[in-house]
């Protein structure tokens, strides 16, 4: 009976240091930066690593990420749309590019917040193929063009955003080792942006809440 109990203790304590390893972030988040109470809908560094950039349901914003202080708000109008699907840097982060649903591009300056109207210059905003390679086919529903980041990979684990704003990590069986779950989220089409950024998962809610977790 004691050779049973004891072989029993050794099962549970190797699938328990399993799901240890297996586990690729650890919880709870190690930072919770609050934005506009809106939906996250996308996320993007700057190319130092001092700035970032929150796409919301309702306009951007950009954040300092030492201080964790909003620097500006954009408010972004697209066709009477106000979502931003997907944002980017350019290469020396002076400026930024917002798209919205029927795929044009916004262009704003980081040191003043205005937007830059003269676009033509800068050849790094995406043309009209690479945005549609983006998704952002306007022919798509509202629900689908939505959420850009819905997945993201990092060395062998991939980060997969479902729904009510879970996201999912899949080892390269494809078999979901860890789940990350917010209740608060009460938008059930809600995707939540999928980011790894120099050992740290980056993801947002539907409440406007960008969380930082660190990678094991």
């Amino acid at each position: 009976m004691k050779l049973f109990v004891r072989l029993a203790a050794l099962v549970l304590l190797f699938s328990f240091q399993a799901e240890v390893r297996a586990q690729v972030v650890a919880e709870p988040a190690e930072r919770t930066i609050r934005t506009a109470r809106a939906g996250v809908t996308c996320i993007a560094i700057s190319p130092k690593g001092d700035k970032m950039v929150v796409g919301l349901s309702k306009g951007a914003e950009l954040i300092d990420l030492i201080s964790g202080k909003k620097l500006f708000s954009f408010p972004y109008m697209e066709d009477g749309q106000q979502v931003v699907y997907y944002a980017a840097f350019n290469e020396n982060g002076e400026y930024l590019v917002l798209i919205g649903h029927s795929g044009k591009r916004q262009v704003w300056d980081v040191k003043t917040g205005k937007q830059e109207k003269i676009i033509t210059p800068f050849r790094w905003i995406p043309d009209a193929r690479q945005v549609k390679a983006m998704g952002l086919d306007i022919t798509n529903s509202a629900f689908d063009r939505y959420y850009q980041q819905a997945e993201a990979q990092h060395d062998s684990f991939k980060a997969r955003a479902v729904k009510d704003g879970v996201v999912e990590f899949l080892d390269p069986q494809g078999q979901v080792v860890q789940k990350l779950v917010f209740p608060e989220n009460k938008d059930v089409h809600h995707r939540a942006p999928c980011l790894f950024h120099e050992g740290r998962f980056i993801t947002g809610t539907d409440d406007g809440r960008v969380l930082f977790y660190t990678l094991r």
